[in-house]
């Protein structure tokens, strides 16, 4: 076994709630100006996964099945701010993410920007076709 840590597997853990806020955060950092100003003030959290009260409204069967939520008001519900509103938030469930990762062909930095974008996506009311542009863009960005 080669004594290098990257490829020492033995020495290896799952990111963690950190690593996986971390990833969050950046990802957000790499989304487009013009998208990332429709979501001032947006609030991301990471937890392991759904409370059992996210899980039943969701209509979950696990609690695998959800990757992530938005809660809030998009531009598409009208997206106006009223006073001792909460902000805008994005949950991203670490356990169910790693657990897709696992089992798919995408890095988890890919992965972690594609629920983020379409958490806040769908409810800002953007199309999966805009969707995937801001995506392109932010993977053009990061290979550059």
């Amino acid at each position: 076994m080669s004594s290098d840590p990257i490829h020492d597997w033995t020495r290896l853990r799952a990111p963690d709630l950190a690593a996986i806020e971390d990833l969050a955060h950046e990802a957000f950092a790499n989304l487009p100006l013009a998208f990332r100003n429709l979501c001032t003030g947006l609030v991301i959290h990471v937890e392991d996964f759904p409370d059992d009260e996210t899980l039943t409204e969701m209509e979950c069967e696990s609690e695998f099945d959800l990757l992530g939520l938005f809660r809030g008001i998009g531009l598409a519900q009208g997206g106006e701010v009223a006073t001792g509103q909460m902000p805008n938030q994005v949950w991203l469930y670490r356990r169910p993410l790693l657990d897709y990762w696992a089992e798919h062909e995408e890095t988890l930095g890919h992965l972690v920007t594609h629920v983020l974008v379409h958490e806040i996506g769908h409810h800002f009311g953007l199309s999966d076709d805009d969707m995937q542009a801001i995506e392109t863009a932010v993977e053009d960005a990061t290979d550059a």
